[in-house]
């Protein structure tokens, strides 16, 4: 994955074939034409969640017209970071009680909340190029 910074307050992550863009917003200084990276993190963690439990309603066929989540998240008020994500997993009336622990449980299995769970070390390095 490459970074690269195009103007501004923009900074942008490409990788394969898909380039992941962030702004910060008016208020930081940013022109808010992308999320922040923040907003990214945080919509990785639901739309990870978010494809376990649509693909648990798939297998068993199960309608996903109404079914939505929200995230929400609660703020340390002295360090203003988030210490709490609170998912919760909407579904309709057609949803079967039955398949109520199953889902939160499949939901519980995405990948990024696991690596929050037990997160990697993150090693910072600096490269000075010749040119």
């Amino acid at each position: 994955m490459d970074i690269s910074f195009p103007e501004g307050q923009k900074v942008n992550a490409n990788f394969d074939d898909f380039e992941i863009k962030t702004d910060q917003s008016v208020y930081s200084g940013g022109s808010g034409e992308a999320p922040d990276p923040f907003s990214l993190f945080l919509s990785s963690i639901g739309t990870c969640t978010g494809i376990y439990v649509l693909r648990f309603c798939q297998k068993r066929n199960i309608p996903t017209d109404s079914l939505k989540l929200v995230l929400k998240t609660k703020e340390n008020e002295k360090t203003g970071l988030v210490e709490e994500i609170n998912i919760t997993i909407h579904v309709g009336k057609e949803f079967p009680q039955k398949y109520k622990n199953a889902v939160l449980k499949v939901a519980s299995l995405c990948t990024v909340k696991k690596h929050l769970e037990n997160p990697p070390k993150v090693n910072l390095d600096f490269a000075q190029d010749d040119e």
